[in-house]
This record gives structure tokens, C-alpha cells and sequence, in this order.
């Protein structure tokens, strides 16, 4: 992930990558130079000692993105911190606090927030194309065969479908219905005691409802339907990265279809690496695409669900 976001802020214009940090400096100094860093650093310390470090983007996996996001503002950096954006939501609100407090930007690399087809499907339902809201359904499942050494089987390293393919799915319902009444998860969990497969049902005081699941034992369709009274917005494989979507609107039984095409340019992180320069540029500290009160409530849905699976981080003793 860390070497297609490098790729696509290299052509992105306005922007420049100065620094890698690893803890092997070795693996830093080889990154830099295949993604054309200035420098390198064997520890993050040195990295947020650089005074030409503007902003930083944690890209590291799940479970050390708390401690490296509390050194990030300790040190009066920005930071983009990838998704899941920590371990829990107490991790989550920690984080959140020392950004605020110190008046820095923090944003979750929500890619999937920024793309410009999920962003004209928000814009479609919000015009009353598919008339009143009713649901949305939406998957991501992807086939890793078990392997307990495996980052997504390991419990440490904040391991499950949930926290890496879930996150997307929780998001993009959310995006559409917002916060849910009552959530009602149910799973499997790998031998490891990692969630493997995800499956929820989020009710609404005013009877809507989302279906949403992730798994890491199946290829799944990897799509996001969107249902309104007088038809659906489809965002097509993968969901979260969309280059064709379809509306579909009915009148009586008559349904008509539309399709509207946007290829993905580089890998896709053009539109968030633009919105964090936007919002840098403007002063803010948070994005309104991605807001932390988001990030936060979505964390504490995710928590939520796991404890009815019975999946437990060392974070949350």
C-alpha cells in the first residue's frame, strides 16, 4: 500500500515525497530509492525531527498505528493515518484528542471517501434520484488462505477481516445511512481467534437497514447497493474503488438504467492525497470528506461488533 500511495504522490502535483522512515534502514533507504525520497531514517524519531516533513503518512499495519500517530502530534506533525485508523475506539478518541489539542491535522486515509464515483453516488441519493432511502447492502471478501504467522490471522498485530476488509464495507454503509440503531454481528473466527468472516445486520428506528460482511475465506462480489423507494445506486467491484457505477430508476414497472464510467488514474489515492494538501493548504484540521467524529463513532461500531463475535485485542483489556 505505502509503495502505490508513494507512486501516486509522486505525479500528484504540489507535492513531494522528502522522507521514509522503517525500523530496518536498510528497508527504508530501498523504498526511498524506488520512490525517489530525498532521505531515509532508521526510526520514526528521526523522521519527525526533519524539519521539511510537512505532513506524515502512517501507513505501518493496524496495531502500531496508536503509538506512531501519538508521536506524530507530539512532534507537530499532520498526520494521514491509514485505516482501520487503531485498534479500538479508545485508541481512536486518544488519538483524535492530541490532533485537537494541538490544533494539528489528522485525517483516516479513507481513500474510498475521496473517489469520485462513491462521492457522486452520495450526491445522486442526496437529490432524491432513487427516491427515499431504504438500505444498503455491501460485501468485501477476499480469499487468504489461513496461515496463523499471517498479519491478518495474528491477534498482536490487530489480525481479522474485520479491521482490514470490514472497515471499508462498516464505512460505506455509514457514508449513506450514518449511525445505526442497533448492530447485530455474527461470526467465524479463525484458529488464531481472529475474526475470518463478519456479517451484520444494522436496523433503523425508521425501519432501514444495511447488510453488511467481510470475510477472508471467500472471493466475494465485492459490491455496494444502495435502495431507495424508486430505485438503487450500485457502485460495481470493488466498491471501495469504483470505475463504474449504475443507476437504476423505476416508474411503476418500468425500470431504466444508466451507467456512468470514471476510470481510476495511478492507483487511486490521487483524490486523498489532494483533499489532505486542500485541507493543509486551507488551515483545517480535519477533512470534511472524512471527519474524525466519523473515524471515532465507526470505531466504536466496529468494537461493538466484535465483542458479539468474540474477538479480543490486547488493546482493549
Amino acid at each position: 500500500m505505502a509503495g502505490k500511495f508513494a507512486t501516486d504522490l509522486r505525479v500528484t502535483k504540489g507535492n513531494e515525497l522528502v522522507a521514509v522512515a522503517a525500523r530496518d534502514a536498510d528497508r527504508a533507504r530501498d523504498f526511498a530509492a524506488a520512490y525517489g525520497a530525498s532521505r531515509s531514517y532508521g526510526s520514526y524519531a528521526d523522521l519527525l525531527a526533519d524539519d521539511d516533513v510537512d505532513v506524515v503518512y502512517i501507513a505501518t499495519t493496524h496495531g502500531q498505528h496508536y503509538e506512531q500517530a501519538l508521536q506524530t502530534f507530539a512532534a507537530g506533525k499532520p498526520a494521514l493515518v491509514e485505516k482501520a485508523f487503531t485498534l479500538n475506539a479508545r485508541q481512536a478518541a486518544e488519538v483524535i484528542d492530541a490532533a485537537r489539542s494541538r490544533g494539528l491535522f489528522c485525517m483516516e486515509a479513507m481513500w474510498m471517501r475521496t473517489n469520485g464515483l462513491v462521492r457522486t453516488a452520495v450526491q445522486l441519493v442526496a437529490d432524491g434520484r432513487i427516491g427515499e432511502l431504504r438500505s444498503v447492502t455491501v460485501d468485501n471478501g477476499l480469499l487468504f488462505p489461513f496461515d496463523p504467522a499471517h498479519r491478518l490471522y495474528d491477534l498482536h498485530l490487530g489480525g481479522g477481516a474485520l479491521l482490514d476488509l470490514g472497515v471499508y464495507a462498516v464505512t460505506f454503509a455509514w457514508i449513506f445511512l450514518g449511525e445505526p440503531a442497533r448492530v447485530r454481528a455474527t461470526g467465524t473466527l479463525s484458529p488464531t481467534g481472529a475474526d475470518q468472516t463478519m456479517a451484520m445486520q444494522w436496523e433503523y428506528d425508521d425501519d432501514r437497514f444495511a447488510h453488511v460482511s467481510c470475510t477472508t475465506v471467500a472471493a466475494t462480489p465485492q459490491r455496494g447497493v444502495v435502495v431507495g423507494t424508486k430505485g438503487s445506486v450500485t457502485l460495481e467491484r470493488p466498491f471501495y474503488r469504483p470505475e463504474r457505477l449504475i443507476l437504476e430508476q423505476a416508474e411503476g414497472r418500468t425500470i431504466t438504467s444508466e451507467e456512468i464510467l470514471q476510470p481510476i488514474v495511478g492507483n487511486g489515492y490521487g483524490p486523498e492525497i489532494a483533499e489532505v494538501e486542500r485541507c493543509l493548504r486551507q488551515g483545517l484540521t480535519e477533512s470534511p470528506l472524512v471527519p474524525l467524529d466519523d473515524t471515532l463513532a465507526i470505531m466504536r461500531l466496529m468494537d461493538d461488533a466484535r465483542a458479539q463475535v468474540g474477538v479480543r485485542y490486547a488493546a482493549d483489556e
